[in-house]
């Protein structure tokens, strides 16, 4: 089967007019649909998102490769979707997206259909090919296109088998590893990618694939031995015990796409990390422990709890402050205060289920941070370890550090245990390291517990009482940190660092801290938006485009719509972005403003104490970084 065959004239879009990425999900899956190529399109739509919470398909270099492979697809096939003005589809790069390949996968997909789906995402990675698609107008100048390209990529192939068989052995020699998690699209590209570099800087290389049709290529104990080094592309668990001594540079399967050549010369240098296995633990724990720096490493972890946590707490907590909205609409008398959000029936409904969702955040952060560091093992101590943070008062902090003192308790059991009889293997996973993790990890927690209720108590007591210079400064500190890094590690920081002092404001009416926070990752979206309609004249018509998506995201309290404008000009974006989200929350904190929500932005704006003046607060901060980003940009060429 050839490229041509899944590539059908009926399921193509040339002139694709969505502007969002959800919007063009929405209208490639639609179009799949009335192809005739699946026959449910939730279902279908519902593997294309979870392939992209992943990570985005957008690949960069203005293509991407949505993709599925489920029960919904009646017939293997490729979508060919083309944008005339771009996509902000959330690509590696943060550019628009024009060309888009929607890959279409049936579950019993056979080998021909996946050899074909590989040499698509080989093929992309030739930027004259893609200029050349860019450049069709019609479905059969694009089906011509493609076949013109696989004509020309089999002549490639068949001179380099040539060339190998007359390879005098000299070249240097590595070996890679790429995988994705479907294994369709992103494996290939890697491998392709990671191929061709390594032709033009004279390396000998082989890489095994990790895709759907399997493994292909797989190394052997020769090709290991005889490598001067290993890279793995990886975005999913492969066999890594193997490479034990060799020295190893593992990263993300983009990072194969992206940075092909930053990754052989790593490989080569004599300087990448010596990789050490272990053959007790899974090649998932041994990843884990080898990927990065002992801070990038925590960071991972902590993150891991951290995206697992939000979920209870956005939802709990808007349903919390839906129940004290509920009382307060439909009256409480002043001697009934205390119980507002449960003295009304309706009201106590929502309090009930918003405190049961609640009650699971810090043994969720606690659970997945151990998760993250030693695997399944780790999420039953994790759990524990935050339920007895939280019935101690030790609240957020406590949970975080039982959190990793119950991914490390395990670690520590696994070296333990390493070397018990085979009779007992099987029974380690489901009663040694759950009964004495939970045994060290639990004692260790009313240990921790003490000092760290002490520090949340002070903590609380601070936050409660703030009022004057105090909320000012602090509210301007964290609104500046959600501009720095626009959803990376600080904004990260501040953004959970609101959230944590939710729980025991809920009481007092809300955090001024969390609505400092969402005040301050507010205003990069939308200081775009002033950018864009001020200064027009200094950015390119897309950039303009875009400056309306900003203004939803802005409102939605979505910051990392502002991203790729601060990636293209860093040096000038963020600072303006930091002066007013800075602005904005020091405003907030010189008034007081409590907010009940974590999240939601304007949809949430009744769940403030001073709705109005809090949009006032958070415009000047939009208008006082837009212009002084429009001031500062050069002029668009």
């Amino acid at each position: 089967m050839e490229i041509k065959d899944l590539l059908i004239k009926d399921a193509m879009i040339m002139d694709l007019q969505a502007t969002t990425k959800k919007a063009a999900i929405d209208e490639m899956v639609q179009k799949m649909y009335a192809a005739g190529r699946i026959s449910d399109i939730d279902v279908y739509k519902d593997g294309i998102l979870k392939r992209e919470a992943q990570t985005s398909t957008g690949l960069g270099d203005g293509i991407a490769m949505p993709h599925a492979k489920n029960s919904a697809v009646k017939e293997a096939t490729v979508l060919f979707a083309k944008s005339q003005n771009g996509v902000d589809y959330e690509s590696l790069d943060g550019q628009p997206t024009y060309l888009f390949f929607m890959i279409a996968a049936p579950e019993g997909a056979n080998d021909t259909h996946l050899q074909a789906l590989a040499a698509l995402s080989r093929l992309l990675i030739n930027p004259d090919f893609v200029a050349k698609l860019k450049a069709t107008e019609t479905p059969e100048q694009v089906q011509a296109t493609f076949e013109t390209a696989e004509k020309a990529k089999e002549a490639e192939e068949k001179a380099e088998a040539e060339a190998e068989k007359t390879e005098d052995g000299t070249r240097r020699y590595i070996v890679a590893v790429t995988a994705c998690p479907t294994g369709i699209a992103h494996t290939y590209m890697a491998e392709d990618a990671l191929k061709k570099k390594a032709k033009e800087m004279g390396v000998e290389i082989k890489v095994e694939t990790n895709g759907s049709e399997g493994i292909k290529h797989r190394l052997t104990e020769e090709d290991i031995a005889r490598a001067a080094g290993v890279i793995v592309a990886a975005d999913k668990k492969v066999e890594m015990n193997r490479f034990n001594g060799k020295e190893l540079v593992n990263r993300p399967v983009s990072d194969g796409i992206r940075k092909p050549e930053e990754l052989i010369n790593l490989a080569l240098s004599g300087k990448a990390p010596v990789y050490h296995g272990d053959s007790e633990e899974s090649s998932e724990t041994e990843e884990k422990s080898d990927n990065g720096t002992l801070g990038q490493r925590i960071y991972k972890d902590l993150m891991n709890g951290v995206s697992h946590m939000l979920p209870f707490v956005i939802g709990g907590g808007i349903m919390i402050a839906l129940s004290f909205m509920i009382d307060q609409f439909m009256g409480v008398p002043q001697s009934e205060l205390a119980n507002l959000g449960n003295y009304n029936q309706a009201a106590g409904w929502f309090n009930q289920i918003g405190s049961a969702a609640f009650s699971f955040m810090l043994p969720v952060l606690a659970g997945f941070i151990a998760s993250s560091i030693a695997d399944r093992p780790g999420l039953i101590v994790g759990f524990a370890a935050g339920a007895l943070a939280n019935a101690g008062g030790a609240g957020f902090l406590g949970a975080l550090i039982g959190g990793f003192l119950a991914g490390y308790v395990i670690i520590f059991l696994k070296k333990l245990f390493k070397n018990l009889p085979k009779s007992l293997e099987g029974i380690k996973a489901i009663l040694f390291y759950p009964f004495f993790g939970l045994l060290i990890t639990g004692f260790l927690m009313l240990l921790v517990n003490v000092p760290m209720k002490a520090i949340n108590d002070g903590l609380n007591g601070f936050l409660t009482g703030l009022s004057g210079s105090n909320a000012i400064l602090l509210g301007a500190l964290l609104g500046g940190m959600m501009a720095v890094d626009l959803g990376g590690p600080i904004n990260k920081a501040a953004y959970v660092f609101g959230t944590a002092t939710l729980a025991s404001s809920v009481a007092q009416g809300g955090s001024i801290v969390m609505a400092a926070v969402m005040a301050g990752g507010m205003v990069p979206p939308l200081a775009i938006f002033v950018a864009t309609r001020l200064f027009k004249n200094k950015f390119e018509k897309s950039q303009v485009d875009a400056g309306l998506t900003n203004i939803v995201m802005g409102l939605s309290f979505v910051t990392e719509g502002a991203i790729p404008f601060a990636a293209a000009d860093p040096i000038r974006v963020i600072p303006s972005f930091v002066v007013g989200s800075a602005l904005a929350g020091g405003l907030v904190g010189a008034v007081g403003i409590k907010l009940l929500a974590p999240h939601g932005g304007i949809f949430v704006v009744f769940l403030l104490s001073h709705p109005l003046l809090y949009l006032l607060f958070i415009a000047i901060g939009a208008i006082v970084s837009g212009i002084i980003y429009g001031l500062v940009k050069k002029p668009a060429n």
